[in-house]
């Protein structure tokens, strides 16, 4: 079943390694922003889904909980209005520890129907979030963890490690509260300094120091260890999930489904042949004229050939400790993806496993992915 993406662009400032469309917003900005993205569903929703149940919806940002409970009870009621829901339809919301720290703008979220609330904490430790330029501290993520585990029964929260400010005694730190805290789902990033962001402008002018490849290894697979034996599923490079509270939105990403971006700066992807990417431009102006003006709000990125397909649904899957079906890639693409492979998987050597008809990758193979998955492209 297909997915929706909706994007919130606002923030109330930049973080320094952000690389995502987000910025301040202006006077009056979020009532047009938000009235564009209900004509934008009016318009769209119920042509893309052509009938199918939609199985989940993910408020991304930027910082979607600056909206009130009331305006995205607004969007959830257009959505609702164009489009057939799944029984166990899961609504994401993601927001900052400074904007999800009173219980009762919580429980209207939740009347609203936010089911899945996705936190933004990165670190429990003063000087990382500082280093990262949060705008909360450690005292205002525990707190806003514990509301948020109070009024949810679904709850993420956003780590980030191999910080320069970070020992390992930061991340154990980190882990005794996670055994404390236990919420339904993680998602643990080792940093990444990404083109024309802040943090890459002082790398290069040495204000920072690159990311200490022993650290993010060690790290990471000390996160594995402590987070496996709570009994989480390790079930993508990034993310951990109790039984039953693997994330069904990014899910669709990983297995190359459908899906619909609301927003400015949205992706989408279709399925005609063998896939199409689009894009709504980034930029909050436009993105509100070509709506109201019935002009094209997603260009076309990229369209997708049999062997292009195949190649990223082999770098999606392989990313997830499911791993690529041979009989499912066979229905698919029409051929075994042990034979169009058969040289990439041979250069992966020990680090690409099978196990019956399952290709999969473990832990610490995960640590070489972006140069053992190059062999597949």
């Amino acid at each position: 079943m297909p997915a929706l993406y909706i994007h919130i662009p606002f923030c109330t400032g930049k973080c320094p390694y952000c690389d995502f469309f987000s910025r301040s917003p202006r006077t009056n900005e979020i009532t047009a922003y938000i009235e564009a993205l209900c004509l934008d569903i009016d318009y769209h929703l119920a042509g893309f889904l052509n009938g199918a149940a939609l199985k989940s919806v993910f408020f991304g940002g930027g910082t979607p909980s600056l909206l009130s409970a009331a305006q995205i009870d607004t969007i959830l009621s257009h959505i609702y209005r164009c489009a057939a829901l799944a029984d166990d339809i899961e609504i994401s919301l993601e927001g900052n520890p400074c904007s999800c720290n009173d219980s009762t703008r919580l429980r209207d979220y939740r009347r609203a129907g936010v089911n899945r609330l996705s936190l933004g904490v990165q670190s429990f430790n003063d000087a990382d979030l500082l280093f990262l330029g949060r705008r909360h501290n450690a005292a205002t993520a525990m707190t806003a963890t514990e509301l948020a585990l109070n009024n949810f029964d679904n709850v993420n929260i956003d780590l980030m490690f191999a910080l320069p400010t970070q020992n390992n005694a930061s991340v154990e730190h980190s882990c005794q509260l996670l055994h404390q805290l236990q919420p339904q789902h993680l998602s643990v990033y080792g940093l990444s300094i990404e083109a024309n962001t802040p943090f890459a402008t002082m790398l290069q002018q040495k204000e920072i120091a690159a990311v200490d490849e022993e650290l993010f290894h060690h790290q990471f697979l000390h996160y594995h260890k402590v987070l496996t034996a709570l009994g989480y599923e390790h079930y993508e490079i990034s993310n951990y999930a109790r039984p039953g509270y693997r994330c069904r939105h990014n899910l669709t990403y990983w297995q190359r489904r459908p899906y619909l971006g609301i927003g400015a700066g949205a992706h989408s992807f279709i399925a005609d042949g063998w896939g199409q990417r689009l894009a709504a431009p980034d930029s909050i102006e436009q993105y509100i004229e070509a709506v109201t003006t019935g002009g094209t709000v997603r260009a076309l990125l990229e369209t997708f050939d049999h062997a292009q397909a195949m190649a990223e649904f082999a770098y999606l899957g392989l990313r997830c400790c499911d791993g690529i079906d041979e009989r499912q890639f066979q229905h698919l693409f029409g051929c075994s993806f042990s034979a169009h492979f058969s040289h990439a998987i041979s250069r992966c050597g020990h680090h690409l496993h099978r196990d019956n008809s399952r290709w999969h990758m473990d832990s610490a193979s995960w640590l070489l992915y972006d140069h053992l998955i190059s062999a597949f492209l």
